[in-house]
């Protein structure tokens, strides 16, 4: 049992994510100015810059100690290395680094060598390093040196006014017992002696024991620190190479292009994806088309040898005629949504040749009756196999005298029904003459496909879809909006058609379309009025051509609206419309 053409679900989240991404791919022109710009500021930073040198040095810190080398000392005792490091850029230290550097003769405020001065600290350990960065490399290893003496030096006055603030404590304290004691020694006498030398024992003792703190203070090292690395004269410029530069500069762009693309995407109109393209239009994806260089300048891809355009567009008259859909009526309207409408003509004809190689009886007509080219695109295919009756003399024009058999190379053939430009062109489409040429579909074995104008164009392609209720719109997704999609399916279901499919082909690049403006501006100065004597003869007729021009009486029959073109190469006919009666 055949099943329906159902859309893509849209769980699937890898192939969102393809989507997304092909989305962001589609401008590649805001790519690459995010590139080009990410390369311009790396290399303006780079040539622009001028050269800084890093000199660098490395201080141990330590805490002062009476005996370092005794059991369980430890070197960090009292040392917060976060704070130390924060000293280390005071502006203490700078003050004292400027001064000792002003007497070499490198006068330089305070704040202006502290912004050069980076200070950070390796993990785990109680190192410092001092990094400066300055213009010449003498001048950064001058001043990360001074700065990290001047460093040592506050830590070693702070650690010394510490202990002489302390001691200056325990003196405080030792000074009223010492008095104490002196005035106990004089007044020990007898028994009462006895409780004056108790009392002055202890103060003995409590004296020995501030002047054995303030012994052991005076005995601590005092030393901050030690400079393990002294800071050299770097022999190269610090900071990013050019290759780095670029590299940053051109991922940084690349950034920026990705960004500038998303902003692109959210306020773009054009469809997104295929699959907004498959919601949006309410119908299944037919097929995607390739671009062939072979097919420029031919209109039929079927009967042409290793074709890929000839393989799809066979895969997709394969999918239609076991479309349910379409196998109730076998009768097929092509349009585009709007603007140009040769990638739909395309698609009819080779659609067209597909069927017909399946064996159907295929009939094609064009129902662009505005701008007709279909036969002119044939071209000697379109020419060639005319039927005889198309010499018998009907008294009718347009769609009975434009009938004309295409053989396809290798394929079979079909017929052609070419559009012929008229004055009244919604009378024409809705003539019973129409009507019973689109019946056809309903014999066994038959297909009718109608060519129709871009459906947002022109209401032509409205007016044969009562008749024609399958449509597929042939469109390029880059340059289709997401509401002509909307419109065109409420467009065709208020008329009573559906949409059996949508066919997505590549569109023309630059080169292409100049080279078809070109060839249309050629053939429209090819074209040139007939003959004075041939406009003559035509008007010779007399009352067949009336009969041709003019109505008939019936107001359903509009097949004998005057035409505004006729001659060679319109249908594949090389008569006018009257031509049968010559």
């Amino acid at each position: 049992m055949t099943q329906p053409i159902r859309a893509l679900e849209d769980q699937d989240e890898p192939a969102l994510l393809r989507d997304q991404f092909r989305q962001l791919l589609r401008y590649r022109s805001l790519l690459a100015c995010g590139v080009v710009v990410g390369l311009l500021g790396a290399g303006w930073l780079a040539l622009s810059g001028e050269d800084t040198y890093t000199s660098t040095g490395e201080v141990s810190v330590r805490s002062a100690t009476s005996d370092p080398f005794a059991a369980g000392a430890s070197a960090d005792k009292g040392i917060n290395i976060g704070s130390e490091r924060q000293t280390a850029v005071s502006d203490a230290v700078g003050t004292v680094a400027a001064g000792s550097l002003a007497k070499t003769g490198d006068a330089v405020e305070v704040g202006t060598l502290l912004r050069g001065l980076q200070v950070t600290n390796p993990p785990n350990t109680l190192v410092l390093r001092f990094s400066y960065t300055g213009s010449a490399p003498e001048q950064a290893r001058a001043r990360a040196q001074a700065l990290a003496e001047a460093y040592l030096e506050i830590r070693r006055e702070r650690t010394e006014n510490s202990i002489d603030n302390m001691v200056d404590g325990y003196r405080a304290q030792l000074k009223p017992l010492t008095e104490q004691r002196d005035r106990l020694a004089e007044q020990e006498t007898g028994a009462v002696g006895n409780d004056v030398t108790s009392a002055r024992a202890n103060l003995i003792v409590s004296i020995s024991e501030l002047s054995q703190k303030i012994s052991e203070l005076r005995a601590l090292d005092t030393t901050p620190g030690y400079l393990n690395k002294k800071p050299v004269a770097p022999e190269k410029p610090s900071g990013a190479s050019l290759p780095l530069l670029l590299g940053l500069g051109g991922v940084v762009g690349l950034a920026l292009g990705l960004l500038l693309s998303w902003v692109r995407l959210v306020f773009d109109p054009a469809v997104r994806s295929t699959r907004e393209l498959v919601r949006s239009l309410g119908a299944p994806l037919l097929g995607t088309l390739p671009r062939e260089r072979a097919a420029a300048g031919t209109l039929l891809a079927i009967g042409r040898g290793g074709s890929r355009l000839a393989e799809e567009y066979r895969a997709v008259a394969f999918r239609l005629a076991y479309d349910p859909s379409f196998t109730e009526r076998r009768r097929i309207l092509v349009t585009a949504p709007r603007g140009d409408n040769d990638m739909a003509t395309a698609a009819a004809a080779n659609l067209a040749a597909a069927f017909a190689e399946m064996g159907r009886d295929v009939l094609l007509v064009e129902a662009d009756l505005r701008a007709p080219s279909l036969a002119g695109s044939l071209g000697a295919v379109g020419r060639a196999g005319r039927p005889s009756w198309a010499n018998e003399r009907d008294g009718r024009g347009w769609p009975s005298d434009s009938r004309t058999n295409v053989d396809v190379p290798g394929s079979g053939a079909f017929t052609l029904v070419a559009g012929r430009r008229t004055d009244n062109v919604p009378r024409a489409l809705t003539s019973a003459p129409v009507s019973r040429i689109l019946a056809e579909g309903g014999r066994p074995g038959a297909v009718v496909i109608v060519l129709a104008p871009p459906v947002l164009s022109y209401a032509d392609a409205v007016a044969l879809i009562d008749r024609v209720e399958g449509v597929v719109v042939v469109c390029d997704p880059r340059e289709v909006h997401r509401s002509d999609l909307e419109r065109i399916r409420e467009i065709i279901g208020a008329a009573g058609g559906s949409v059996l499919g949508t066919l997505l082909h590549p569109g023309y690049g630059r080169l292409e379309r100049r080279a078809r403006r070109k060839a249309a501006g050629r053939r429209g100065h090819g074209r040139t009025a007939p003959p004075h004597d041939e406009q003559d003869g035509a008007e010779a007729d007399g009352p067949d051509r009336a009969d041709v021009s003019g109505h008939t009486g019936d107001p359903t029959e509009t097949l004998g609206l005057r035409t505004l073109e006729s001659g060679i190469g319109r249908g594949g006919n090389d008569h006018s419309s009257t031509a049968g009666h010559r």
